[in-house]
C-alpha cells in the first residue's frame, strides 16, 4: 500500500503544478513502503509517524535545491545593446516599430533624426522593457 502511494503521489506531482510539495511525501511514502517490506517499519501508528517524520525532513531538505536546480536564470538582455538589427518596416523618428534581433521580432523605438527603412542595418542602443532603442549604423 505504501509503495503504491508513493508512486500516485510522484505522478501527482507530475501532472500538477504543485510547487515540488507532493513529491517529497510520495518519497516518503516509498521510503516507509521499503521500511514496512523489510519488516522495519513495526505497527501502523509507528509507519504513519514515520512517514510524516521522513516527508517532513524531505521537503525541508531537498526542496530548495530542487527549484534552485530547475530554475532558468533570467536571460541577460543588457547584452543587446550594441548588437545589430534589421527594421521589418518603415520607422519615423522617435516612433516605434518592429526589428529582426537574433531571429526574433522586437519592438523597436528609432531613436534617431533619420528615417529608418526595411532591411535598413541599424545597432540597438539601449532598451527599456521589451522596447529596443535604435540608431542607423
Amino acid at each position: 500500500m505504501w509503495l503504491t502511494g508513493g508512486l500516485v503521489l510522484l505522478v501527482v506531482e507530475l501532472v500538477t503544478p504543485s510547487g515540488f510539495f507532493v513529491m517529497f511525501f510520495g518519497l516518503g511514502a516509498l521510503t516507509v513502503g521499503v521500511l514496512t517490506r523489510l519488516a522495519l517499519a513495526g505497527e501502523p501508528w509507528a509507519q504513519w509517524l514515520i512517514f510524516t517524520v521522513v516527508s517532513v525532513v524531505y521537503l525541508l531538505l531537498f526542496r530548495g535545491r530542487v527549484r534552485r536546480g530547475l530554475a532558468t536564470p533570467p536571460a541577460n538582455v543588457d547584452t543587446l545593446v550594441g548588437e545589430l538589427a534589421i527594421p521589418r518596416e518603415r520607422i519615423l523618428p522617435g516612433e516605434v516599430g518592429r526589428v529582426d534581433l537574433r531571429g526574433t521580432l522586437w519592438n523597436a523605438r528609432n531613436d534617431a533624426s533619420a528615417l529608418l527603412e526595411p532591411g535598413q542595418r541599424c545597432r540597438v542602443t539601449g532598451l527599456d522593457g521589451l522596447v529596443l532603442f535604435v540608431q542607423p549604423e
